[in-house]
Formats: C-alpha cells, sequence, structure tokens
C-alpha cells in the first residue's frame, strides 16, 4: 500500500468550526476551530471508525462529552459502515421523544447521517472554514426544527463609540431565511440593542480598537454563530 502523502492527509482533515448550543440554550460552547480528523467513537459495546471530514468527526474533536448508537448495527473498523451512527446525547442533555440532537453545516440541516462517509449533503465532505453547528432540535409538527439564527453587519470596519447596525435572520432546515424581530444582539466590549420588524437592531461599539465579537440570541431559536467586526 503507497503512504498518503502530507498533502492528503491535511485535505482528508480540514479545520472547521464547531459550535453547541443544547436544550434551551443552557449548555452552550461557544465555536471553536478544530482538526475533524478520522476517529472512532463508542456506540454500546462496539468501537465504530469515523470518517474525517464528517460532522460526527468535528464534535468529537470537540471533545464534548457524547453517547450514541448505532442504527444499522453493522459499525465497526471500517467507516463506510458508520453511516447510521446516531449522537442521542451530548453533555447533560439527552434526547427525549421527538425532541434532540442534529447539526447544520452553515445555515442548513444535514440530510445525512452525522458519520456518513458521503458527506452531510451526500455530495462531499467538509472543507475547512466551514461552520457546524450541534443543537437540541425543538421538532415541529411539520418534522422541522426552530430556526437558528444567523448575522449580517452592514460594515465588518466601524469607528469606536458609533453605532454599528447588524440584520438578524432566522434560517430554517432548508436555510431558507427571514428577518427576526426580537433578538437581543450584543458586541463584546460595547453595547446591545434588540432587532426591530425589519430584523435590524442597532448597537453601540466600545472605543476600544481590535477585533469584536457579535452575538445574536433570541427565545425560541438557536443563537447565531458569532461573528467579528474590526473596531478602528
Amino acid at each position: 500500500m503507497v503512504p498518503a502523502t502530507p498533502i492528503a492527509i491535511a485535505s482528508a482533515a480540514p479545520t472547521v468550526r464547531v459550535m453547541v448550543v443544547g436544550r434551551g440554550g443552557r449548555h452552550y460552547l461557544p465555536p471553536r476551530a478544530v482538526r475533524a480528523g478520522a476517529t472512532t467513537v463508542r456506540a454500546g459495546n462496539k468501537r465504530c471508525a469515523v470518517a474525517a471530514a464528517t460532522p460526527l468527526a468535528a464534535l468529537a474533536a470537540r471533545r464534548v462529552s457524547m453517547r450514541v448508537r448505532d442504527y444499522g448495527g453493522s459499525c465497526n473498523g471500517d467507516p463506510g459502515n458508520s453511516g447510521a451512527l446516531f449522537v442521542f446525547q451530548v453533555g447533560p442533555d439527552r434526547n427525549r421523544g421527538r425532541d434532540g440532537w442534529t447539526y447544520k453545516v452553515g445555515t442548513r440541516a444535514g440530510t445525512a447521517g452525522a458519520a456518513d462517509a458521503a458527506g452531510p449533503f451526500g455530495n462531499g465532505r467538509l472543507r475547512g472554514g466551514e461552520h457546524v453547528t450541534w443543537f437540541w432540535c425543538v421538532l415541529s409538527r411539520r418534522g422541522s426544527c426552530q430556526r437558528t439564527l444567523g448575522l449580517a453587519p452592514h460594515s465588518h470596519r466601524v469607528r469606536g463609540g458609533h453605532m454599528l447596525h447588524v440584520t438578524v435572520f432566522g434560517y430554517d432546515d432548508n436555510a431558507h431565511r427571514v428577518r427576526v424581530r426580537g433578538a437581543r444582539v450584543r458586541i463584546a466590549g460595547g453595547g446591545s440593542g434588540v432587532s426591530g420588524p425589519d430584523g435590524v437592531a442597532a448597537v453601540r461599539v466600545g472605543r476600544s480598537r481590535g477585533l469584536r465579537t457579535i452575538s445574536a440570541m433570541r427565545r425560541g431559536m438557536v443563537r447565531a454563530f458569532p461573528q467579528r467586526v474590526r473596531v478602528t
């Protein structure tokens, strides 16, 4: 067998950013860059191989406490047999009835198992720089999760002490978005504001220069993946 080249190894384990949001937003791990390399997880009394660049590999790299089931019953040392692995507990939050853990890549819910070697949408694995959100889904009667928030700063550079306007969107499972009213937007080292009917919030920026993080929360939705702006 020809050994993999360093380039192949690097591409097989992309660096992605992973955020974990538990039931009601109480159990929260902020985004962190991790290398989503090949790994193994325990499912019952079995050790199951997980392919690199999959959402489950990214969650495992975040080093969270989790529990996994193998609904296919065939997982082993071959990651190709792990497509039916299912995460049913992360931290203190365990699936209950129709509600439980799922993931999004960017603003779109995965359509494949988290360890499916074909990738989250069946057309390729995670790429470097992508955002993966693992969150507690409250499933509606129509079979969809609550919306996840997203931020769109009107500028990524703002002068200290000035106002920054940010539009807050809510994304459904298919990444269709609406403007969100009533979301609390905060900027680190500065103020906060609540989004209006147009989804826009105004926050006052602190006077300290440098990169500052913007966040947004709203009851009944999953908090936004934080963004950064530069204060000049």
